[in-house]
């Protein structure tokens, strides 16, 4: 299952790349690969919940072992990855002893599959559910060095360790700029679960996903070890409008939003003749939300005219959906040709499922490039439609004539042979 995933994923995001272009310059990609390790730690509730077998008929403990064996395997030699537990040590009732207990069962480096699988098979949900706590070491174990740094935290319930809340841990954690992204994912969550969960990755720019089966489980974690060890840009929180006429200016860069289910919003970006403008959109379901959906992404003309569009649909089996567009601006012969305002306008189809807060809007991910146009020298595409018809009467034209032709020798042949 997770190879068949891993491949899909791979060809959408070859596709993404060919058809939507939408990656900043080799140089600064080049620039980027050559910092320091990304550096991941898994934190997983070991807690005595974790016994409960509601995940496709085995317990929950189970399907995280399961996910983590999948997930080791498959982790970029690159990224120093560790593993820490909550609640897996004590067996008692002491609260003040049983919030104390969270350990480091692998730690953060150069992974040792091996070594890793065997620490994680002897895991026994035991004890309470120290999220807060654990939060607080995670982040200590990841200190130090310039690559990206990911929390992935799994759990089944809330903390029971309050007043020590986690969300106000995850703040605190964001607000030290150190630039840590925690995930999280909650398997077979009620509401409050949900909640918390939500709101800890909320505070740090992460995601959190609801889990009700082991491939969804194992295919997440892999999902977000992988994204540790993709090039970091720093996103900038902006504020689409309803119209294009009040939408913000936006150069070449990364974005971030939030867009209210069924709503759009409308951003603006100014491309010179000879320059080509790339654009991609990614919206996340963030909560739970009914199937067939779509997202749709259109530059168009400050007169509302649509110049070209991008448009993916889902039915949710992801909690992402994304999708681009590229637009060339040809080169002009008037010196005094300016810049064209091109409006983006992101829209959605997503529908809340019944009892699912529509506040705040879905999160949404938007990715800017206005970069130099393509060579058009001896380019059949940059000949534009009036050539490339020209071309196509010439092709239809030649094999018209080569079949004539081909009758008019045949049908001598023919004749040369009754002859004989």
């Amino acid at each position: 299952m997770i190879t068949r995933q891993r491949l899909a994923a791979g060809l959408c995001a070859l596709l993404a790349t060919l058809t939507a272009g939408v990656a900043f310059p080799a140089g600064a990609v080049a620039d980027e690969t050559a910092q320091a390790a990304p550096k991941v730690e898994l934190v997983l509730d070991v807690s005595g919940s974790m016994r409960a077998r509601d995940i496709d008929g085995g317990s929950r403990m189970a399907a995280a072992k399961q996910a983590f064996n999948e997930v080791l395997d498959a982790t970029p030699e690159e990224v120093q990855l560790g593993i820490r537990t909550l609640g897996a040590n004590y067996r008692g009732d002491d609260r003040k002893t049983g919030c104390k207990d969270t350990a480091q069962l692998y730690p953060v480096g150069t992974l040792d599959r091996t070594e890793a699988k065997t620490a994680v098979a002897t895991l026994t949900p035991t004890g309470w559910t120290p999220i807060g706590p654990a939060l607080l070491k995670a982040a200590g174990d990841l200190d130090g060095g310039d690559g990206t740094r990911r929390i992935v935290l799994i759990s089944d319930g809330e903390d029971t360790c309050q007043p020590l809340d986690p969300c106000e841990v995850a703040r605190e954690i964001s607000s030290k700029g150190i630039g840590l992204t925690i995930d999280t994912l909650g398997l077979v969550p009620d509401a409050k679960t949900r909640d918390q969960l939500s709101c800890i990755a909320d505070a740090t720019g992460g995601t959190y996903t609801s889990v009700q089966h082991k491939e969804e489980l194992a295919d997440r974690v892999g999902q977000l070890v992988d994204r540790a060890a993709d090039p970091v840009v720093t996103p900038v929180a902006v504020e689409g409008a309803a119209e294009c006429a009040q939408a913000p200016a936006l150069k070449s860069g990364l974005y971030t939003d939030r867009e209210e289910f069924t709503k759009h919003r409308w951003y603006r970006v100014e491309v010179e003749p000879g320059q080509e403008l790339r654009a991609s959109v990614s919206v996340a379901a963030d909560r739970a939300v009914a199937p067939d959906y779509g997202v749709l992404l259109r530059a168009v003309t400050v007169h509302g005219r649509e110049i070209v569009r991008g448009e993916a649909a889902g039915n949710g089996r992801t909690d992402v959906i994304s999708t681009g567009l590229r637009y060339p601006k040809a080169e002009s012969d008037d010196e005094d040709a300016t810049a064209e305002v091109v409006c983006l306008q992101v829209s959605n189809s997503f529908a809340a499922a019944a009892g699912v807060k529509t506040t705040p809007g879905l999160p949404l991910e938007l990715t800017v490039d206005v970069v130099d146009g393509p060579d058009q020298s001896g380019d059949v595409a940059s000949f534009g439609l009036g050539r490339g018809w020209w071309l196509l009467g010439a092709l239809v034209l030649t094999g018209f004539l080569a079949g004539v032709l081909w009758g008019w020798i045949s049908r001598w042949r023919v004749a040369v042979w009754r002859t004989n």
